[in-house]
């Protein structure tokens, strides 16, 4: 469990109590437009920060600056929250363990919304739930709605949020463990009620087997609505892949090309992210692979067209101007992240590598920022950051695994992306800033602050 994460264990039931009671006196949001950003959970008009784990979720909230000192955590025994921590039939408690943040009642403050794939509901155990957890002008925590469940096999497994048919309105977008999509049309309230519900499968007549570990939105057409693939862990004609399966957003949601791209290990914890990285308007999915070439690892780039994936190119640390080199287990693209972060226009990508040696020291890991260009990604001009890096705070340590988990996000509004980096639950991540000429280790700082929220 991440050491900040518990950080306000000792005052989060005091925090959501002083939030419980607010609600009891503010009354509803008067807010007349939507959010400004889909992270606002208090409307303030800063970004906030959201990500959970384990049975828990820690909230972060911004200020003119960037995060703030402000953090809570809920669990399922906080007030307002439905169910009970820990309650998931003799399986691992999930809730947090996904997360999606919009304003999904266009009330001007933000929600979020939990995944929780274990949770026992009546007698069925591991049948799942999402929570939204409602944004108010207190922040989160003062109420909170089950939304109706259209499975009963492990709901809520990924989760991704976005604008998928195109009105205006944002949307949500569950799996179940079978890798059946539902796609909640806006329309939700406090009460419980959604939009109307689009349920597609990955493969009718079972040609196809997903088992979901994520779900990416993001624009691939250049149509108005959001896209998406969902990630995970696939079986063709009885033989063990890593698929992407992409869903075309519109006024009706299609499902869309299946795209398979390693059959050589398990790996249960794909991970993407969308951005046009050469920038001719269609978005590209950048998706790990991790088992490739023996466990060193590589990002696998599909580029988006005018119905969605396309060509593909690979990059891995055998990338020419790539810095190391690729070996063993690395995990190069454990994690990913984009953003610019040298104001060039062109999206960047940070890519984890948690257990990367460094010189001596086994699994210390660091993190590659590769430019995005004319061309996509590459190697040209990317940049290596590990704790043995001139002005990054600390030394590298076996088994810190930094890179474990990156995010690119312009904190200080400054302009470019800055990288926070982390690794080992138990330790403090970086934050390093981006610049116009990329991201350096000037006012480099360590941070509590958790960067598996969403993108």
């Amino acid at each position: 469990m991440r050491t900040h994460r518990q950080l306000a264990v000792a005052t989060a039931t005091a925090l959501a109590l002083t939030g419980g009671l607010l609600a009891l006196t503010a009354g509803p949001a008067t807010a007349a437009t939507p959010a400004k950003y889909a992270d606002d959970f208090n409307g303030d008009g800063y970004r906030d920060y959201a990500s959970g784990w384990g049975g828990e979720v820690t909230v972060t909230y911004g200020t003119t600056t960037g995060p703030g000192p402000k953090s809570v955590t809920f669990t399922q025994d906080s007030p307002n929250i439905p169910g009970k921590a820990g309650d998931a039939g003799g399986y691992a408690d999930t809730f947090g363990d996904h997360v999606a943040n919009a304003d999904f009642n266009r009330d001007g403050y933000a929600d979020l919304a939990v995944g929780d794939a274990s949770e026992k509901v009546g007698t069925t155990a591991a049948a799942g739930a999402v929570t939204i957890l409602w944004g108010a002008k207190s922040g989160l925590g003062t109420k909170a709605t089950r939304i109706p469940a259209k499975s009963k096999v492990a709901f809520g497994a990924a989760l991704a949020a976005g604008d998928f048919n195109g009105d205006g309105k944002p949307d949500l977008a569950v799996t179940d463990v079978t890798g059946t999509l539902f796609v909640y049309r806006g329309g939700f309230s406090q009460t419980g009620t959604t939009g109307s519900v689009t349920r597609l499968e990955v493969s009718p007549s079972g040609a196809h087997v997903l088992e979901p570990t994520e779900i990416v939105a993001g624009k691939v057409t250049k149509d108005k609505a959001t896209d998406l693939y969902v990630l995970g862990q696939g079986y063709e004609n009885g033989r063990m892949t890593e698929a992407a399966w992409f869903v075309q957003g519109g006024s009706t949601i299609k499902r869309g090309k299946y795209t398979t791209y390693n059959a050589s290990q398990f790996d249960f914890g794909s991970t993407g992210v969308i951005a046009d990285f050469d920038k001719n308007g269609y978005g590209d999915l950048a998706v790990s692979d991790k088992p490739y070439n023996k466990g060193a690892g590589s990002v696998l780039v599909l580029r988006g067209g005018a119905s969605g994936p396309t060509t593909s190119y690979r990059l891995s640390q055998s990338t020419a101007g790539v810095a190391t080199a690729a070996t063993r287990n690395d995990r190069f693209g454990y994690s990913l992240s984009a953003g610019d972060t040298n104001r060039d226009g062109y999206p960047d990508l940070a890519v984890g590598v948690p257990e990367e040696e460094v010189g001596s020291v086994q699994n210390a890991g660091g993190v590659h920022v590769l430019r995005g260009g004319r061309s996509g990604l590459s190697g040209t001009g990317s940049q290596w950051f590990t704790r043995a890096t001139a002005g990054v705070p600390g030394s590298p340590e076996d088994g810190e695994a930094l890179g474990l988990f990156v995010r690119l996000r312009d904190f200080d509004r400054d302009g470019d992306a800055d990288l926070l980096v982390s690794g080992d639950p138990y330790r403090t991540g970086v934050l390093l800033r981006g610049t116009a000429s990329g991201v350096t280790t000037s006012h480099a700082a360590e941070t509590g602050l958790d960067p598996a929220f969403p993108q």
